[in-house]
């Protein structure tokens, strides 16, 4: 649980990171170059022998490397789409449900065919073809400047405050979200790496809450095809509905994506048949859609296009705490108590604090957008006022020059 979690974490702790050098060296070099580093560190945990390197060469070099290819996919969706941003997101974020559904069964195949180090092997294609795919990240031409420059044009450091755009954090609205989200995820993924643990049962020879409450006749592949798939359904979805949620409102779609998720997740344990923990799976799979594909939209509205690259990467950064350390900390408590009741009953409180936080977002920033329109109204009626000052100010002076004129 400890070389999942460290790898899942590590993907969005080096998030800040991937930010900088986004902002620095543009999405297609990043996405190239963390590919690569995927690529070896994949490869060279084909050959580890025992677990101690894997926390090295899976859990660190593989998730950063994936890092820096995730991010910058987020980000240059909104160099080209605009208004219909949720559903471009909700597209491209679907791809990875159709592995969902796809890689368990290939992958059980594959291990029980050529083994376990073989397979991380074949799976290291799949980081190639995704190291080519980063070259047709075409970055735009942001200004004049560039263009005449072109290929001539030499690097520049930066100064620092460009380089760290703390600035986001003068956003109210992103403040609370980046405090909400983190909360939630100390429980959200704690159902994902319990219910699927069975693929890593061979590194790490844990017991599935589904072995201890169903046996080991039930096919438990089933849970990760239910999730998949109605987690692609929910990005297409959601991410369609997004786009007719204006501003900030779309953060409410996160909202009901949290309540939902804190409930399944309560609900798992008073699951007496497979036929019931399947139906929860199909709803946390819809509302995990729904919760990913809404991230890059909530930025692009809360902080606007400029800062979304640092905005989302400080995000990522935050939320890595709570994944890393929260599966874990639910494996704690189910080998203390021995179920994993108490552990789901527990997954389901974060997301729905975290939900009730974030409902303050829209008010919030409808709020910080009023005051905005109101400071060059503000300016105008001042003027104003001094400009009728004036004139009465000249009226005044026209007359007594016209008086002492009469009078003399």
């Amino acid at each position: 649980a400890w070389v999942s979690s460290l790898s899942m974490g590590m993907v969005f702790f080096c998030s800040p990171v991937v930010s900088i050098f986004t902002d620095l060296f543009g999405c297609r070099k990043v996405a190239v170059t963390g590919a690569a580093v995927g690529f070896v560190g994949l490869l060279s945990s084909s050959f580890v022998s025992t677990i101690e390197p894997l926390y090295f060469t899976y859990g660190i070099l593989f998730a950063c490397g994936c890092s820096f290819a995730y991010q910058p996919s987020l980000v240059i969706l909104g160099h080209y789409f605009k208004k219909r941003l949720g559903l471009v997101n909700g597209v491209v974020t679907a791809g990875s449900s159709l592995f969902t559904v796809s890689l368990p069964f290939l992958l059980r195949f594959s291990i029980n065919s050529v083994g376990l180090y073989n397979t991380l092997r074949v799976l290291c294609i799949l980081m190639f073809i995704l190291f080519l795919a980063g070259f047709t990240y075409k970055p735009l031409i942001s200004n004049a400047k560039d263009k005449e420059g072109g290929k001539k044009r030499k690097f520049r450091f930066p100064p620092e405050k460009k380089i760290f755009n703390f600035s986001v954090f003068k956003v109210l609205s992103y403040r609370i979200w980046a405090v909400g989200i983190p909360a939630a995820l100390f429980g959200y993924f704690v159902p994902y790496v319990h219910l699927a643990i069975y693929l890593l049962n061979a590194l790490f020879k844990q017991i599935s809450h589904v072995k201890d409450r169903f046996g080991d006749s039930m096919p438990e592949e089933v849970l990760l095809l239910c999730l998949g798939i109605t987690s692609g359904v929910g990005r297409l979805i959601f991410g369609r509905i997004a786009d007719y949620i204006p501003g900030a409102k779309k953060v409410y779609l996160q909202v009901a994506s949290f309540f939902f998720i804190g409930l399944m997740s309560m609900m798992i344990p008073l699951c007496r048949v497979f036929g019931a923990l399947i139906v929860v799976c199909l709803f946390m799979g819809l509302f995990d859609g729904c919760f990913i594909c809404i991230m890059a939209p909530v930025a692009f509205e809360l902080v606007g296009a400029q800062n979304v690259s640092q905005a989302i990467g400080f995000l990522l950064g935050f939320m890595s705490v709570p994944m890393t350390v929260g599966p874990p900390v639910a494996g704690l408590i189910r080998d203390r108590l021995g179920t994993y009741d108490v552990a789901f009953y527990l997954a389901g409180v974060p997301p729905l604090i975290g939900g009730a936080i974030l409902c303050f977002i829209p008010w919030v920033h409808e709020r910080m957008k009023l005051k905005e329109r109101a400071k060059p109204v503000d300016g105008e009626t001042n003027e104003k006022m001094l400009e009728n000052e004036s004139s009465l100010a000249s009226d005044g002076t026209e007359k007594s020059v016209k008086e002492t004129e009469s009078g003399f």
